[in-house]
């Protein structure tokens, strides 16, 4: 019997699911569906995605010419064709991995096959002695990135739910920052010391650690087939365990009718979702769907302007301190740390977000930004008090593009909630979270495309001086549509808190309409 029950324990783990309804519950039930440890593993599998693509860098050009035998000249040419690659597949793939995880019954199922496709891309660019493999290695590497990004916020979505979701995703931004950062850094430490494969020697250790952590995790809604299970089970046997499961569940029904009553008193009846509207499934697809709400389309805009913004460093200012600061490349990827730092302030950022609405952080950020932008025009020549200007500019610039991110991305929670509430059922029993992300992705791997070659170009053509300020201009056209959109329409009355969120667009505005006429 013992052995019939760990087999059904194991074929369990491999399925993510309960297969039987007398099996017992997995060990560690709690901790394995609790928030903390969700979140730690999405948080550790956006890091590795990151980290990934990031310690290679300092590696692709020796990997072209010493490995795959490019030529000097060429080499730049095919580490940008690698990029470019890498932000393609991302581009493409977050779409179709959204689509693919709202339709499978379980987040867990995608994480897995994105764990899959990253660690055969790291093979591939190990043991790649040719372009065309190199190629393939980074194709599958941003493909990898999308399902982990897609899948990881709709998996944060299901478990946190839309009242915390802009804090959550703040910790989410840390580690993609945290990743950003360090990556390089360590690979090009890594590789001057130990040499080529001690790089990926890492790699492989941070995706055990990875596969481990996906294999332990629970999804809440499987967790809860056990849960409600021992509910039941209680109340069979009453007893002290049983009256305090009872009366934990009397206390969660108490709180479900309180907040059914609070939205049924602030809700008109004229305004309420008919039964026959609730179960009415859209006929468009969901992705088609989002795409006609403005609102979304200037979250994706912003989000668009923030990767450009974001990555258009890359290409430029490495070279500019080269030739400016005369700076090795220890120097040139250590400035990225003012850059960097003001992002440990992304979950704070994220609750202020949650408690007064994204739409003020979205757009004061990219308006701070503008005059720092331009100011970097003044960095000229070599001197300490240059060096600590640029320092300071880079700094303030990181602020910014801090105050945008979590917003934004908790923005695409905030739209797609609005619409259920709007049409309960339209987007299905899976809902749409992960193909709202899979467009969030897409939008970020678009700017991601656009910001270095955007500052390379001008750059080159025109000067720094003019591609500083361009890129402040940018920033402005980042703002405005946020303005008008983001968190609603500015002319109307918008849900700002999760508890606004939670009662609907409509009730808000009856809301401030009777208190209006009260003040009258």
């Amino acid at each position: 019997m013992s052995c019939m029950s760990q087999l059904t324990r194991l074929q369990e783990f491999l399925a993510g699911k309960r297969l039987h309804d007398t099996s017992p519950p997995p060990h560690f039930l709690h901790i394995r569906s609790s928030k903390f440890f969700i979140l730690f593993t999405i948080c550790v599998a956006v890091f590795t995605d990151i980290f990934l693509y990031g310690i290679i860098v300092p590696v692709i050009p020796f990997a072209l010419s010493s490995r795959a035998g490019v030529q000097e000249l060429d080499i730049q040419k095919y580490v940008s064709t690698l990029l470019a690659v890498y932000g393609a597949a991302l581009l493409v793939g977050s779409p179709l991995a959204g689509w693919y995880a709202d339709r499978s019954p379980s987040r867990r199922l995608p994480l897995l096959l994105g764990l899959i496709a990253l660690g055969g891309s790291t093979i591939m660019l190990c043991l790649a002695r040719s372009v065309a493999l190199l190629i393939a290695g980074r194709l599958l590497q941003g493909l990898a990135a999308a399902i982990v990004w897609t899948v990881g916020t709709a998996l944060l979505v299901d478990t946190v739910g839309q009242k915390e979701i802009g804090q959550t995703l703040g910790y989410v931004s840390l580690s993609m920052s945290l990743g950003v950062l360090v990556a390089p850094l360590l690979g090009g430490v890594v590789y001057n010391k130990s040499g080529y494969y001690s790089v990926y020697y890492m790699a492989f250790g941070l995706i055990a650690l990875d596969i481990i952590l996906r294999l332990v995790l629970i999804e809440k809604k499987i967790a809860r087939q056990w849960e409600d299970d021992g509910r039941v089970s209680s109340a069979r046997n009453p007893g002290v365990l049983g009256a305090a499961e009872n009366s934990d569940q009397e206390i969660s029904s108490q709180e479900i009718s309180d907040e059914k009553g609070a939205t049924e008193t602030d809700t008109p009846k004229n305004l309420r979702p008919s039964p026959e509207m609730s179960c009415k499934r859209s006929k468009l697809p969901p992705v088609i769907t989002l795409l006609t709400s403005r609102r979304l389309l200037a979250a994706l805009w912003g989000c668009i302007v923030q990767g450009s913004l974001m990555t258009a460093f890359d290409s430029v200012v490495p070279l500019f301190v080269q030739r400016v600061f005369h700076w090795n490349s220890t120097g040139a990827g250590l400035i990225f740390l003012a850059v960097m730092v003001p992002s440990f302030a992304s979950p704070l950022v994220g609750w202020v977000s949650d408690k007064y609405g994204p739409r003020w952080l979205t757009v004061g950020g990219f308006i701070f930004a503008i005059p720092f932008w331009v100011l970097l025009r003044v960095v000229t020549y070599d001197s300490i008090r240059q060096k600590v200007v640029f320092c300071a500019l880079l700094a303030l610039i990181g602020v910014s593009l801090t105050l945008v991110m979590p917003p934004l991305m908790a923005e695409i929670t905030y739209v797609v909630e609005a619409k259920e509430k709007e049409r309960p059922g339209r987007f299905g029993s899976t809902g749409a979270y992960a193909q709202a992300y899979g467009l969030l992705i897409s939008a970020f791997a678009a700017g991601t495309l656009i910001g270095p070659i955007w500052s390379g170009y001008v750059e080159i053509s025109a000067g720094w001086a003019t591609m500083t300020w361009t890129l402040g201009l940018f920033s402005f056209a980042g703002a405005v549509p946020c303005l008008i959109w983001t968190g609603g329409y500015i002319g109307d009355f918008n849900a700002k808190s999760g508890d606004e969120r939670a009662i609907g667009k409509l009730a808000v505005a009856s809301r401030a309409k009777q208190e209006r006429g009260n003040n009258v």
